[in-house]
């Protein structure tokens, strides 16, 4: 009665007209929450009416790049064409060293680039300006400027470039590549194909992908990217730059909706060492590793595959501090280890000389080691070899189905086996045999049983052996085929 009261008062006074009103509520409360639900999911996409005030807002620190490079013109052998042919006369051109067509030739490159200081300094990619001759930035308001390079990063594919200033130039800022989500909105900004300052919008399509380095921290997105974009800019909504261009996958070289740019929390650091020491000086532990499988974590009585184990252990950090062959990383400066590449770029990005804790398993048990890290060498300096213990005397074969023998100066040079590799070798492998179809072949050299060093036929039969009586179902080898280490699971029928 009370609500009919309040209703009355306000000018209805009878059902008929109750029943109306109560309709009229119940539609307006719908319409009033299908236009929330609307607001909410236009909320979500955060996708603006129009891109163009983040275009003017950050379209002038963008650059075009145009490299130039002198290209040998190549040289035609003589004697190609026989003498007396028609097509003598135009080749003796090509064979003449006074010929014009034999000058170097000047080969031009374009590509795309961002200015992050006032003062001219210019983040692009390594391979839009390696070898180059020349280069010269074309700014958004038509003026050109040539550059220097201050240094650059093969590994992630990043330049650090320098052009003087006569006045402060607009630049843009790094954004937190690591807050950046997958449908998150973001524009790249470069110079496809030539074709000048052009501008393409896109969502991030995946994160933390890997394409072949080593320290690969890729953004995926659908944002065109084209020949030329490369080095430009990937911006968030914010105007902050959380990507460099680098690299799209596609069937006929353009576009199809699968570019890759490098995360900014890779580029950024790098950016900051190029600028102080003209070159990236990455942390070093000083071993070669791999990932681990679920048959490999079972022969190590590992729940899951989680960590990164030893292949190598070069002369270094890793092996002053005592970390073996077959450990297993689990734990490096307090940060958990997935896998390998996790592992790598954590290195990476660690001071070069602290000493931190590295926690590893071996045998089943996890032991900490501190390790000191070294700089990274270049790939041609990593030829240190790994010490092995010395062979011990011969003795018969220890795995069913495999005949092994430790190695001896002739098996040495007969199978082409460094010095410094010690351990035992496989002289024959029935191809009936569970070894055979785990993947041991004749020639392997076995250096490591169960996360141990072995010198001796004996001591394989005895790691063996120790493995079926715990009731293993397999064990873990570490072996050289043709130097190279790898790991193998030799499961027990």
């Amino acid at each position: 009665m009370r609500h009919f009261y309040i209703l009355k008062t306000a000018g209805f006074s009878t059902a008929e007209d109750i029943n109306k009103l109560r309709q009229f509520i119940v539609i307006a409360f719908f319409v009033t929450i299908s236009v929330f639900l609307q607001t909410v999911v236009l909320n979500a996409r955060g996708a603006p009416e129009s891109f163009a005030d983040l275009v003017e807002g950050v379209g002038s620190s963008v650059v075009n790049i145009t490299t130039t490079t002198k290209v040998e013109a190549p040289v035609v052998p003589r004697g190609v064409v026989p003498e007396g042919s028609p097509f003598e006369e135009l080749f003796r051109d090509f064979q003449n060293p006074n010929s014009p067509r034999q000058r170097p030739r000047n080969a031009n490159a374009l590509g795309s680039g961002f200015v992050i200081s006032s003062d001219g300094f210019i983040v692009t990619n390594h391979h839009v300006i390696n070898g180059a001759d020349q280069i010269t930035i074309e700014f958004n308001d038509g003026s050109f400027r040539d550059a220097v390079v201050i240094g650059s990063d093969e590994n992630i594919d990043i330049a650090l470039l320098k052009v003087d200033a006569e006045t402060p130039l607009e630049f843009v800022k790094f954004g937190d590549s690591d807050i950046s989500r997958v449908g998150d909105w973001v524009m790249a900004m470069g110079n496809p194909l030539g074709q000048g300052f052009s501008v393409s919008v896109g969502i991030i399509s995946a994160r933390n992908r890997e394409l072949s380095g080593n320290y690969d921290d890729y953004i995926q997105t659908d944002a065109a990217i084209n020949r030329g974009n490369s080095g430009g800019p990937l911006f968030n909504m914010d105007g902050e730059v959380v990507g460099v261009n680098t690299a799209i996958l596609s069937p006929n070289g353009g576009s199809i909706g699968i570019g890759f740019s490098m995360a900014s929390n890779v580029v950024e650091p790098v950016v900051k060492q190029l600028k102080e020491f003209g070159e990236v000086r990455r942390g070093w532990l000083g071993v070669s590793i791999g990932d681990l499988n679920q048959d490999m974590a079972d022969a190590l009585g590992m729940k899951e595959p989680s960590g990164s184990i030893v292949l190598e252990v070069y002369d270094g950090p890793s092996k002053d501090a005592g970390i073996l062959a077959s450990d297993v990383i689990v734990m490096f400066d307090n940060k958990e280890v997935s896998n390998s590449g996790e592992l790598v770029r954590i290195v990476g990005d660690t001071t070069v000389g602290r000493t931190v804790d590295v926690i590893v398993l071996r045998q089943g048990e996890r032991i900490k080691v501190s390790v000191k890290l070294g700089q990274r060498p270049t790939n041609k300096e990593l030829n240190a070899q790994v010490t092995q213990p010395e062979p011990a005397k011969p003795n018969e074969d220890a795995i069913d189905g495999v005949g092994l023998s430790e190695l001896s100066d002739s098996l040495r040079e007969e199978y082409g086996i460094d010095p410094a590799i010690s351990g035992v070798i496989i002289m024959s492998v029935e191809e009936t045999s569970s070894a055979y179809e785990n993947g041991l072949r004749k020639g392997d050299v076995i250096t490591d049983v169960a996360q141990k060093p072995i010198g001796s036929v004996e001591e394989v039969e005895e790691l063996v052996s120790s493995a079926k009586s715990e009731g293993r179902q397999s064990v873990l080898l570490l072996v050289r085929r043709e130097g190279q280490p790898r790991f193998i699971v030799l499961k027990f029928n």
